[in-house]
């Protein structure tokens, strides 16, 4: 369906290759390529709680139903969409917003969040990264944003680039260099390779989680924006 609606080529394929790396145990089956020029830092040992925490790990606990029901709205091109299992905290979890300045997905309450991480050398990124532009072109509001967040290491060359050769002019350019953001959503359980893509509720919390890409400016990607936001 994809391949037939959109100019998304082969990502049914690259997403059904990807469930079946996960089937065998596989990690990042969708990224087509290492890092070109890029020095990958070691992994961090993690990132310090802020404060107030355990008061948002308590909220984002009790959400199992509302994720439930914005899992079953997820089918068709974004079906892989899953139900958090549990609900938890991505307040605390930190990177550069547009203006270069450091921030956190808590700074973001009162909006629902699809945060999707990518980078230049993901092919299947390059794939998708028109459509979440479509979708924040289309749905972005004051209640939701498409937050697609770079994480290619070193400087804004290549991902600037990228942007330009996609054809991307309505996301923000949201940044984390040091894949500290990455490798603590890879520590969750929650990223096994590039796209990831994370649905987190106006409190912070994160409601709905998919590794591999997807058609985001389909139908049922926006019937799945209008349940998560209630509009």
């Amino acid at each position: 369906m994809a391949d037939r609606k959109s100019g998304f080529p082969g990502l049914r394929p690259v997403l059904l290759a990807a469930v079946a790396g996960l089937a065998t145990g596989a990690v990042a089956v969708y990224v087509s390529g290492v890092p070109s020029g890029n020095n990958l830092p070691e992994e961090p040992a993690g990132l310090a709680r802020p404060a107030g925490a355990e008061a948002d790990i308590a909220q984002c606990a009790q959400k199992s139903d509302r994720a439930n029901t914005v899992a079953a709205a997820a089918k068709g091109e974004v079906a892989a969409m899953l139900a958090a299992n549990p609900p938890q905290s991505l307040a605390g979890l930190s990177l550069n917003d547009p203006s270069g300045a450091k921030t956190t997905f808590g700074s973001m309450s009162g909006k629902v969040l699809l945060v999707n991480l990518w980078a230049t050398w993901c092919a299947p990124c390059r794939a998708e990264m028109p459509a979440l532009d479509a979708l924040q072109k289309e749905m972005g509001s004051d209640g939701f944003e498409v937050v697609a967040v770079n994480v290619d290491t070193g400087d804004d060359t290549k991902p600037k680039k990228f942007l330009a050769e996609t054809g991307v002019s309505n996301l923000g350019y949201y940044r984390e260099n040091t894949l500290a953001l990455f490798n603590e959503l890879k520590k969750r359980g929650l990223a096994l390779g590039l796209p990831v893509t994370l649905l987190v509720d106006r409190d912070g919390c994160l409601i709905a989680n998919m590794n591999g890409p997807a058609e985001w400016a389909s139908d049922d990607a926006k019937a799945l924006v209008r349940t998560a936001t209630g509009s």
